[in-house]
């Protein structure tokens, strides 16, 4: 997540916190419930930007697993390439060697 998306989450909580405040200002005309309202907000919008900064480390670990893999997946069709190669040196050695013993 960039500085645009962050400021963009940030601008949005806090506009969610200053509506939410108005409203209940406008409606009820009580300080203590337009208070606790905005502190609801406040827990809310903290929540969702904690939810998104959480998503945000999840997809980094995902992709360096998802690289690990990758390199291990390479590296392991490396070595089954070295040994298929030397099972094929192998057999036709054998090969060879078993048709000039039916041709003596």
């Amino acid at each position: 997540m960039d500085e645009r998306e962050r400021t963009k989450d940030v601008i949005l909580a806090v506009i969610l916190v200053i509506s939410t405040l108005v409203m209940v200002i406008r409606l009820w005309q009580d300080w203590i419930v337009a208070v606790s309202t905005g502190l609801m907000m406040i827990s809310l919008a903290g929540l969702i930007l904690s939810l998104c900064r959480r998503l945000e480390s999840f997809e980094k670990a995902v992709s360096a697993r998802e690289m690990t893999m990758r390199m291990n997946f390479e590296e392991i069709s490396k070595s089954i390439d070295e040994k298929c190669d030397r099972m094929v040196g192998d057999v036709e050695a054998t090969v060879s060697s078993l048709s000039r013993r039916v041709y003596r």
